[in-house]
């Protein structure tokens, strides 16, 4: 069984086939390598002695900005930042007043240290609050000039004062060959199912972003189209929502265990969901990391003695309360649905993590150092939870690597536990960052992975894929990277009943935390990978499939079994001597693959990865055979695979009306 999403799939592709006589582009392996240059904003070689643009980063900066002729790259000059005395020092390009909020820009520059290159290229901004951000974007090491190229930055309207600068170490920078440009903009595919009304039978699709992530227009118009679940990256973490400087003036007044919680990090996010009425995923109140260590210390002093467990106990009942009533306050139209309450308190061998601060090691957890173990606070988090989250908000307890099958039983002894004398966990939230390597080593496998799905949805409590992501090794593995997205998608569907939602953790490759595996479902430039057409391409789970080769014909059995039972379905391809119309990638079966394949071969002829073997053309020509590979062949495969004509019927002369 085919779904109807697969007719709007070809009726767009129809669309664009009659409307251009060009093939719109499936996806490109280097979006940007094809894509129009942006506008220069500013470019400096500084033979002109012209470093007016740079600064200091503030006033208690030491560094001096001069064009100087000690080093260069090209010509006789280059900036140099001199006089810094503390690390942080450094020459700074204010974007305020020369870039736009809501646009994506590239930064390239040159640069290198006055003996040994040990810097990082930085962004800093100031939140609406008040509150200084730092993100370091690239580090720049080695010896003589290091380069960075096309560092992608963008930035909302809420945040001011924002510079991109360069720091590390004491001794002298030198910045040459600077260039930010706007980067490529592009659009978002219109013609493509929504995943959101794929899946609308089964689970929300929700989507991920930070406040930088979110700041193009095409990012909004992504989520916008494919989810209806939403989750803040970042910045509704603790360590984003915890306002020390309210925390330390309420400790001043007398009252050392009432946390003050702010929204301001989060706001345009927030405003984002609001405004657009879609549900959200908050994540999340009680973790590990991104918590601040002051937080735990007496007076809310980084520097000071860890309270008691009972003034802990109650600044995390004061915690909880804070932001489910500052979000209802402040937005009360949004529906938080689903909440994480607790995040990774178990390591892979089923163990609780070990008491201290983040500091101290990234495997300690300063609430375990406070209570002393896992129970004393998960438990107490849910409870107050329980007490103040909206009517409706579902809770959950999340973690990675929870298909390690000592991590599987902790998590379910645990929820098991803490529900033994009342209903206080809703949901497992099972992130879901996977890796699928080169294919065949993928890790976990799908067979790992279905395991402890399967045992999590025997609980009987909700399962909510919550951070879902893939990586590969290389970019030429896409198409093993799409069938594992395929039979991952395939496991769960299977416990739909148990699933409410599944979230893949960000929108494009490039703007993801693990950007260097290519792990989502987009381009940078915003076309669907071959992921996405895997988990859209039918969701049936297919049995044993028999096939038996005859002089005359092929016949195939398949035994597939949907959500309303088992079916068996038998095609009879008639003789074609030693060509199998339509399988364009040779793989023995006839699917929206072969139609992708012969679109990439067509949008890039020169890419090796694309190009059809002999077997494969003689396959794919399967629409007015004999006059080569076009796009009505791509055409005829969809209609095949959205039964508007049979297998049986390739080869055709023309696509039928």
């Amino acid at each position: 069984m085919k779904r109807k999403y697969l007719k709007n799939l070809i009726a767009g592709t129809i669309g664009a086939i009659m409307m251009s006589s060009s093939l719109p582009v499936v996806y490109a392996e280097d979006s940007t390598a094809t894509a129009p240059e942006g506008k220069i904003i500013y470019s400096s070689d500084f033979e002109d002695g012209d470093v007016s643009l740079f600064s200091k980063r503030n006033d208690s900066d030491t560094t001096v900005v001069s064009a100087s002729t000690d080093n260069a790259v090209s010509g006789t000059k280059s900036l140099c930042a001199s006089g810094r005395t503390k690390t942080w020092n450094g020459p700074a390009l204010k974007l305020d007043d020369i870039c736009e909020p809501g646009t994506a820009y590239l930064v390239s520059a040159k640069v290198m240290g006055q003996y040994y290159t040990s810097n990082t290229m930085s962004l800093q901004y100031t939140d609406a609050s008040g509150q200084e951000h730092y993100e370091n974007l690239a580090n720049l090491n080695g010896n003589g000039w290091q380069e960075v190229n096309d560092i992608k930055i963008s930035y909302s309207a809420d945040v001011s004062n924002v510079m991109i600068y360069f720091e590390g170490g004491t001794d002298n920078i030198y910045i040459d060959d600077f260039v930010l440009k706007e980067a490529p903009k592009y659009s978002i595919q219109e013609d493509i199912p929504s995943l959101k009304d794929v899946y609308s039978d089964y689970f929300k699709i929700g989507g991920v972003a930070t406040v930088k992530e979110l700041a193009p227009q095409s990012t909004k118009d992504l989520i916008l189209k494919h989810c209806n679940s939403f989750t803040a990256g970042n910045e509704m973490k603790p360590d984003a929502l915890l306002d020390q400087n309210a925390c330390i003036a309420m400790a001043q007044a007398g009252d050392d265990t009432n946390p003050q919680v702010t929204l301001d990090q989060a706001r345009s996010l927030l405003d984002f969901a609001r405004d657009n009425n879609i549900p959200m995923r908050g994540h999340v109140l009680v973790w590990h990391q991104q918590t601040p260590t002051w937080f735990f210390k007496e007076n809310y002093d980084a520097n000071a003695d860890w309270v008691s467990k009972e003034k802990m106990l109650q600044r995390l009942e004061n915690y909880i309360k804070n932001v489910f009533e500052t979000l209802e306050k402040e937005y009360p139209e949004i529906d938080f649905y689903a909440y994480d309450v607790v995040n990774e308190c178990w390591l892979d061998d089923g163990s609780q993590r070990k008491a201290g601060s983040q500091e101290e090691g990234s495997q300690n957890s300063p609430w375990v150092k406070v209570f002393g173990d896992n129970m004393a606070f998960i438990k107490p988090a849910f409870e107050f939870a329980k007490k103040y989250a909206p009517e409706g908000t579902k809770l959950y307890y999340n973690d990675f690597n929870e298909y390690m099958p000592q991590k599987t039983d902790a998590i379910i002894k645990m929820v098991e536990e803490i529900n033994s004398d009342g209903h206080y966990i809703d949901g497992i939230g099972m992130q879901s960052h996977l890796d699928v390597r080169s294919g065949s080593d993928a890790f976990p496998s799908v067979n790992v992975y279905k395991k402890a799905l399967d045992k999590f949805c025997e609980t009987g409590l909700d399962v909510q894929i919550t951070e879902l992501d893939a990586t590969v090794n290389s970019n030429s593995l896409f198409k093993e990277q799409a069938q594992y997205y395929s039979d991952i998608m395939d496991a769960i569907v299977a416990q739909k009943d148990h699933i409410s939602s599944v979230t893949f953790w960000g929108t494009t490759d490039d703007m993801s935390w693990r950007a260097s595996g290519y792990p989502l479902l987009f381009n940078e430039d915003y076309t669907a990978k071959e992921a996405y057409y895997a988990i859209i391409d039918g969701i049936e789970s297919t049995g044993t499939t028999t096939t038996t080769t005859k002089a005359t014909e092929t016949t195939t059995t398949t035994t597939t079994t949907t959500a309303s039972g088992t079916d068996t379905t038998t095609t009879t391809t008639k003789p074609a001597g030693d060509v199998k119309y339509g399988d364009a990638n040779e793989d023995g079966d006839v699917t929206l693959a072969d139609a992708v394949l012969i679109m990439q071969s067509i949008a890039n002829p020169n890419e090796e990865k694309f190009r059809l073997s002999e077997q494969g053309t003689k396959n794919a020509d399967c629409v007015g055979n004999g006059d080569g590979v076009t796009v009505k062949d791509a055409l005829g495969i969809q209609m095949v695979c959205v039964n508007l004509i049979e297998v049986t019927d390739l080869p055709v002369d023309e696509i039928p009306d």
